[in-house]
């Protein structure tokens, strides 16, 4: 039997996520608009245009949308995610900050394709898998279609570099492989040449080896790689049990880099404490149980796939970004999803989430 409504619960932890997100964000935003006036107002205006009011209607498209249609044009979408990835490279269209050189130069805005790259290797892999059905088991038809594509994509990622959202793409691709029946011992294969070819990365790019030993020793150099994590701790240290109150955070001003950004979630704990902490930690957990529920309902192979790999995107970003900021997990740099600054971010996630709210309407009840 299948429902003809989309999947109430799921929605309810998206939109949950969101009004924490934009309660954050504000909190976040409002010393530093008073502090930088005009020039940040733009940077919180964008965010709220484009990330909050354009994802919301990019949700309400993608959960119109027959699931369906991704899978007719899911080769098409990787090839155009794959060429707008390569164009950040170009001179004069590609825009370089901080040392990475990850986005696209729109006039008044910046656009990020490996957000785009992301939703293009998920789709690319779930029309795969489900034609090839039982065939994934094999390293012809599974495994090397499944390393072929994290090989383009870590090419295009790691030189940018953007090796956190490389991460993420690499946990939703095998959460899809083990979902639709790939073999263990390929994954552990995977596994194995992923930490090979991270070592050897390490060794000719220092600011990796930086980044793994600052992990092991944040100490190790407090005023330089290991800064971040050091404020990160301070700021999450000093909320305690209820935080220091709406938009009252200390070390956002002076002290803690990109407090909108992926640092955002010591921002929070600092003004909302443990509570808010674990609060927020709680609502991506209801949404993953929430999502991953409703890929198990789901008899249609391909909108079981995506279902998983949307999920698993959307989640594991999330927990890598805070488990860096509670130096559990190396930095990398990458955002919290719904929460931190980032457009572009904001609005794949939610079209994937209107994805997974069209598919949900087929689930077995």
């Amino acid at each position: 039997m299948k429902s003809k409504s989309v999947d109430k619960i799921f929605l309810l932890s998206t939109g949950l996520l969101v009004a924490a997100g934009f309660f954050i964000f504000s909190s976040a935003s409002l010393g530093l608009l008073a502090r930088q006036g005009i020039s940040y107002s733009s940077v919180a205006i964008k965010q709220f245009l484009v990330g909050f009011i354009g994802g919301g209607l990019t949700l309400l498209i993608a959960a119109r949308i027959p699931y369906k249609f991704w899978r007719k044009y899911a080769f098409y979408i990787f090839f155009v995610s794959v060429i707008l990835c390569a164009m950040v490279f170009l001179p004069k269209i590609g825009f370089a900050h901080g040392g990475a050189r990850r986005w696209l130069n729109l006039g008044p805005y910046t656009f990020q394709p490996s957000e785009i790259l992301k939703l293009g290797a998920v789709v690319c892999f779930a029309a795969w898998a489900a034609t090839v059905k039982g065939r994934i088991q094999t390293f012809k038809y599974g495994a090397l279609p499944l390393f072929t594509i994290l090989a383009v994509t870590g090419a295009l990622l790691m030189k940018q570099p953007d090796t956190g959202t490389f991460m993420v793409m690499f946990a939703a691709l095998v959460a899809m492989f083990i979902a639709a029946g790939g073999r263990w011992r390929y994954i552990l294969l995977l596994f194995g040449a992923s930490l090979l070819g991270l070592f050897i990365m390490a060794l000719v790019r220092p600011y990796l080896m930086g980044r793994f030993l600052t992990f092991l020793d944040p100490s190790r150099d407090a005023l330089g790689s290991g800064y971040q994590i050091q404020q990160s701790l301070i700021a999450i240290g000093s909320g305690g049990i209820f935080g220091r109150g709406f938009g009252q955070s200390i070390q956002k001003f002076n002290f803690l880099p990109e407090p909108i950004g992926d640092s955002i979630f010591a921002v929070a704990s600092e003004e909302f404490g443990f509570f808010g902490a674990i609060s927020l930690i709680g609502l991506f957990l209801f949404f993953a149980l929430r999502g991953y529920k409703v890929g198990s309902r789901i008899s249609d192979t391909f909108g079981m796939l995506l279902v998983v790999g949307f999920v698993t995107l959307i989640i594991s970003q999330s927990f890598i970004n805070i488990g860096s900021m509670l130096g559990v997990l190396p930095l990398t740099g990458i955002p919290l999803i719904f929460v931190s600054h980032g457009g572009t971010a904001m609005l794949f996630a939610l079209a994937e989430a209107g994805i997974i709210l069209n598919i949900s309407k087929t689930q077995r009840t």
